[in-house]
């Protein structure tokens, strides 16, 4: 078996640049399939990372505008004291939160940006909901509390030098819609964008700013059990249609559960992955057919060494299993070539991708069984590919090989 293997290793040497064209058609392929799928692995952990802030017990109510757009887009209808009363009528709820979310101007450095502004409860206990469910964790200062007004608390981001030409720092001034607020805080990063692009600051500060009373963008609303979220999500649709006088399908609101949003968000990524894949695995059958063609040229070439060899004794087997390792190597070695390009692609392109968001937005990692898997899987295509031209080759008469 090892002289197979040199013969067959000489062999593919020995025909150099057709070799190196056929393993570029195999990991070509096999790069497309190992990068394609890391990054899908990696996008969907980022694309789930954003829907981290929310637990599996809370909901949130928003109304037909959440006036989260840009400044001057907000819309007219509003959330209110009303609404939270029509929540409070469903059996099963521990907390209402009402909370503003608004996209304002932030000043400092000389320099001014929109950023999103949210508002945290002025009481103590609502606000720890919404620091535990958000994952609201501090690296630097500390969060708001009850009594500070006048004060705000930044994500990564926003405290980066990009946002403002200059980092801002715990104790730093920034004015916000024109007044001035101390940074008493800087949030850890976190996966999701809304918790790294957010300042936040008290409801009453906030409300304030706004001038505004009786309004808001989103309730949050918080269940005593989270195995019943789903069904108190549709009971309070059903206070909402009735106390609104809307039909289903007509509502001008809407409830949202965690479950709902990441289930509809892993279909479209299995699909999206299905997609890559399959035209992937064009690349690779596009492969296997280069392959097979080289090797049915092989055959042709050396069908006079084929006759020499079995005129000194070669067996059909000899022939057959020679034939069946060149095409098999051509298969590994562009697997294992690909699968180390398609992961450094993989690698880069994540790492472009989190330079320009600023954050590790887009982790990838190495998937081992996907990268011996797609090896085995080239090397199999590779022995598959070369079957006929090999069985072909070993019923050559050593006669008539020789007379070619």
């Amino acid at each position: 078996m090892k002289d197979y293997f040199f013969l067959a290793f000489g062999n593919l040497k020995h025909r150099g640049v057709r070799s190196w064209l056929t393993i570029l058609g195999v990991f070509i392929g096999i790069a497309a399939v190992v990068s394609l799928v890391t990054m899908g692995a990696g996008l969907r952990t980022a694309v789930l990372g954003q829907f981290s802030v929310l637990s599996t017990d809370t909901l949130t109510v928003t109304n037909a505008g959440n006036g989260m757009g840009a400044p001057g887009s907000d819309v007219i209808n509003k959330l209110n004291e009303h609404d939270i009363e029509v929540i409070s009528n469903v059996q099963g709820i521990s907390e209402i939160i009402p909370r503003l979310l608004r996209m304002m101007k932030a000043e400092f450095n000389e320099n001014v940006n929109f950023v999103y502004v949210a508002s945290i409860p002025d009481n103590e206990k609502q606000a720890k909901i919404i620091y535990d469910s958000a994952k609201l964790k501090i690296n630097e200062g500390k969060l708001l509390g009850a009594g500070d007004s006048g004060k705000v608390v930044l994500g990564e981001n926003i405290a980066k030098d990009s946002t403002f030409g200059k980092e801002v720092d715990v104790g730093d001034k920034v004015l916000i819609s024109g007044k001035s607020f101390e940074v008493i805080g800087i949030l850890k990063s976190a996966s999701s964008f809304q918790v790294n692009q957010v300042i936040l600051m008290t409801e009453k500060d906030m409300k304030e700013l706004l001038g505004i009373d009786d309004e808001y963008d989103m309730i949050i609303v918080k269940v005593s059990d989270s195995d019943k979220t789903e069904e108190i999500g549709e009971k309070i649709e059903k206070e909402f249609r009735d106390d609104r006088d809307e039909k289903i399908g007509e509502e001008d609101f809407s409830v949202e559960t965690p479950l709902q949003a990441i289930s509809s968000v892993n279909t479209i990524l299995d699909i999206i992955n299905l997609i890559v894949s399959g035209i992937a695995a064009v690349s690779l059958i596009i492969g296997g057919i280069g392959i097979a063609n080289t090797m049915y040229t092989s055959v042709l070439e050396r069908t006079k060494e084929i006759g020499v060899m079995k005129s000194i004794g070669a067996k059909n087997k000899d022939i057959l299993y020679i034939f069946i390792i060149e095409s098999g190597l051509l298969g590994l070695i562009g697997g294992i070539i690909g699968a180390i390009l398609g992961l450094g692609l993989a690698f880069g392109v994540a790492a472009i991708a989190n330079s320009a968001f600023g954050s590790e937005i887009l982790s990838v990692t190495t998937d081992y069984p996907l990268i011996f898997g797609a090896i085995g899987f080239a090397f199999a295509i590779g022995l598959i590919s070369g079957l006929l031209p090999a069985f072909q080759a070993s019923k050559l008469k050593p006669v008539d090989a020789l007379r070619k």
